[in-house]
């Protein structure tokens, strides 16, 4: 779509149900799982789905460990978070008007995948950590070069003009050091606020705003600033990054700019230098194919893995039987309910598979501060500090249920 077209009318936004819908949003402030959308406008996907979204270039989020310059280590994390940006954020809305409202999880939802490509194995683990409020943790392991991801999030909302997002929580990079693989380096990265545009055209589509920051053990820190397409100028999904000494803004090592979603351009030194003879690399998202997460067929999956546990009401949602949906939806909600209040009764809580909320973290207590954020991770809006839990995922991965512990579980917690 061209930069200067705006989006057009969706036809099936001109109902009651659309105009409902835009009212019900306009005094609307907190957690997105509560708002109920039109039928027209409802994903097939959960959200626990959203975490592959970190790695779908395995070798970009592996290189850093190849890198025995600490600075240009850290500039190699900037650029493999900023390829996930389009991933994350737009891969679903190429076109104006294909942003859709993900499922919304249940406690203890999975999602889990591997990715196979130049890079080795790369694993990924997804669970949803808690339900009031809602937050989803994942862990991201690149098996031959030991780079790690782990982080969780949440999101509050609220509307003016438009639904505005804030994230709530963080990741957490853990990457060897080359020069001594006993040592690794960390980088704490916070999550870019957002907003839905195109709302009012029932084509509502994702624009970054404000500003997000990496900073690492090592002793860099990277600030990326967000700007949308203006009234008058500017190109949508546009940002500029900057690394640089911690506590020192002015000694601009790198700098980064273009559009997320499109191409962007690698500079040594400050942007107001930018020339040929310092351009580094130029990334373009065309012309670096995503590398395909694979999935367990769903007749292999435990029955808490999202596509198996969401199957019927994705079914439902693809031919438009807003009744069928409807009807799954209510027996995995009202076997939720069920077991909160079973759980509660009995005086116990949800033991989650993956991961753990702990009392604190050193690398927060040590890096957090860099960039503004909280030393507790905002524990208490996402229920919790939650990291992997080595222990409990050998435990997970070790349980062989048999197809009688299969149909019980499905039965007890999902009503199938």
């Amino acid at each position: 779509m061209p930069e200067t077209e705006t989006p057009v009318q969706n036809p099936q936004a001109s109902g009651a149900t659309w105009t409902s819908f835009i009212k019900s949003i306009a005094s609307f402030n907190g957690d997105l799982s509560s708002l109920t959308a039109p039928p027209f406008i409802l994903s097939s996907t959960s959200l626990t789905e959203f975490s592959s979204y970190w790695c779908e270039h395995p070798t970009i989020f592996a290189a850093p460990a190849k890198e025995k310059d600490p600075a240009k280590r850290a500039l190699l994390v900037l650029k493999w978070f900023l390829t996930t940006l389009k991933q994350q954020y737009a891969s679903r809305s190429e076109q104006y008007g294909n942003e859709k409202k993900p499922l919304n999880p249940f406690l203890g939802e999975l999602f889990l995948g591997k990715w196979e490509d130049a890079a080795g194995t790369t694993e990924l683990i997804s669970e949803q950590v808690n339900h009031h409020p809602p937050a989803t943790a994942y862990s991201i392991t690149n098996k031959e070069s030991n780079v790690h991801l782990e982080g969780y999030n949440a999101q509050k909302a609220s509307f003016s003009k438009t639904i505005n997002i804030k994230q709530i929580g963080h990741a957490l990079l853990t990457v060897p050091d080359p020069t001594n693989p006993a040592q690794k380096d960390t980088y704490i990265i916070t999550l870019p606020s957002l907003h839905v545009e195109g709302l009012l055209f029932g084509s509502p589509f994702i624009e970054l705003d404000g500003a997000s920051y990496i900073t690492s053990s090592t002793g860099f820190t990277a600030k990326v600033d967000y700007s949308g397409k203006g009234w008058l100028s500017g190109k949508k999904n546009s940002f500029t990054a900057v690394l640089h000494p911690t506590g020192k803004e002015k000694e601009v090592l790198y700098n980064i700019s273009g559009q997320w979603t499109k191409a962007f351009e690698i500079h040594t030194g400050a942007a107001k230098h930018n020339s040929s003879s310092n351009l580094i690399e130029s990334w373009d998202p065309s012309a670096n194919p995503l590398t395909k997460l694979n999935v367990a067929p769903i007749e292999q999956q435990h029955p808490l893995e999202s596509r198996r546990a969401w199957s019927k009401v994705a079914e439902g949602i693809q031919r438009g039987d807003m009744d069928f949906v409807g009807k799954e939806k209510s027996k995995i909600e009202n076997a939720q309910r069920t077991m909160r209040k079973q759980e509660e009764a009995e005086g116990r809580t949800w033991e989650r598979r993956y991961f753990k909320a702990v009392e604190s973290d050193p690398t927060l207590a040590t890096l957090a501060k860099n960039v503004g954020l909280a030393s507790d991770g905002d524990s208490e809006k996402t229920g919790g500090l939650w990291r992997f839990d080595q222990t409990l995922a050998d435990k997970a991965n070790k349980q062989d249920l048999t197809q009688a512990d299969k149909d019980k579980i499905a039965l007890e917690l999902l009503g199938q």
